[in-house]
């Protein structure tokens, strides 16, 4: 059994989203005590029990502790099953987290799976559906794993309400790591905003103000068609494309935050990721390494990548994958960047040690 502190490093529900994704990959029991303990509401939330309940069904495992305001749960996973599954959060909690949650073992199972997913699309603690579709998706391709999304609504914070569907196709060969160490050239430059609900004049102040200071086009500042019974709700987004990453900025809007300063949060991230030479901006680093490390130990290939920074998060994200896997992280600093490379530790057939069949 795999023990973790719920409250070591980052002490959010990174933690235990990534220890239930490699519980059941790895098949290795996982007891978790002071969950989400460094949150101003510690324990599980609604979000974090859809996490565990999605887990249960895809692996036919156990839990003790799943209950609301639980900070000590204890997880047996079984064998994972493929298949077409429907998993509904109940609130504006994230959707994209509790795909992200079950996505690497649906990702090693044997045969395609069919995930869909209703509560908070867009909301202001996870990554946008955008950001799953354009940034994360196209690098799972670059290991063989097939993964297609699908918005069917939008659901903006607080009332929820949203729902995609994610296709998951295996790899063939196996898992297969890349490096990732230059970003490539920028090919497509656009700010996008999703105001469902809100006047008008929301979007255009919020795309004028990012635009006016990033020296953008008209044609690269879009209001996307939106449903208005899908808000009220505000997603200013920023989509940087180049040869060999898609990046997306997002920025929220709240009641009594005005449009420049919703502009602003984009423009600084953007600002950021130019100024800097990782491949990788600061969230797409964190979502990158569990996949990666996965075809790392599954391999036994070692893999690189560079990133514009490492944030707590990706750190306590490091800790908790090698609490699973076999393998370790080497983290050099260097002008502008932090290279991460990927190491498989040695010791027993990794391949062995990730078998499903447990």
């Amino acid at each position: 059994m795999v023990e973790l502190d719920g409250a070591a490093g980052e002490g959010g529900g990174q933690v235990l989203r990534t220890a239930l994704a490699l519980a059941m990959v790895t098949g290795q029991p996982l007891a978790m005590k002071r969950i989400r303990a460094r949150r101003s509401k510690p324990g599980l939330m609604r979000q974090h029990l859809a996490c565990v309940q999605a887990v249960l069904e895809v692996s036919g495992g156990s839990a003790q502790g799943a209950e609301l305001g639980s900070q000590e749960l204890v997880f047996s996973p079984g064998a994972i099953r493929a298949g077409n599954y429907v998993f509904k959060v109940g609130t504006a909690g994230s959707c994209t987290l509790v795909l992200q949650t079950v996505l690497p073992a649906l990702m090693l199972a044997d045969g395609p799976s069919t995930v869909t997913v209703s509560g908070g699309t867009h909301n202001p603690l996870a990554p946008p559906f955008q950001f799953l579709e354009r940034s994360f998706a196209p690098l799972l391709r670059r290991l063989g794993v097939g993964l297609d999304l699908e918005l069917k609504r939008m659901g903006f914070y607080p009332a929820g309400g949203g729902e995609f569907t994610a296709r998951v196709q295996p790899p063939e060969g196996g898992l297969s790591p890349v490096d990732l160490v230059d970003r490539g050239e920028l090919l497509e430059a656009y700010a996008e905003c999703l105001a469902p609900g809100l006047p008008p004049r929301v979007a255009a102040r919020e795309l004028g103000t990012l635009g006016a200071a990033l020296g953008w086009s008209h044609e690269q500042l879009r209001t996307p068609t939106v449903r208005q019974n899908e808000g009220p709700g505000n997603a200013l987004m920023a989509t940087l494309r180049y040869g060999h990453v898609v990046e997306v900025f997002t920025a929220f809007g709240e009641k009594s935050v005005r449009s420049e300063q919703v502009a602003d949060q984009v423009l600084r991230q953007v600002r950021d990721y130019r100024a800097a030479a990782g491949a990788l901006g600061p969230q797409l680093a964190d979502q990158w390494m569990l996949p990666l490390a996965l075809a790392v130990a599954r391999s036994g290939r070692a893999a690189a990548f560079t990133c514009t920074e490492l944030t707590p998060h990706a750190t306590t994200n490091m800790g908790t994958v090698a609490s699973f896997l076999p393998v370790r992280f080497e983290v050099e600093s260097m002008e502008g960047r932090c290279k991460v490379t990927v190491h498989p530790s040695g010791g027993a057939d990794p391949a062995a040690s990730l078998s499903l069949d447990h």
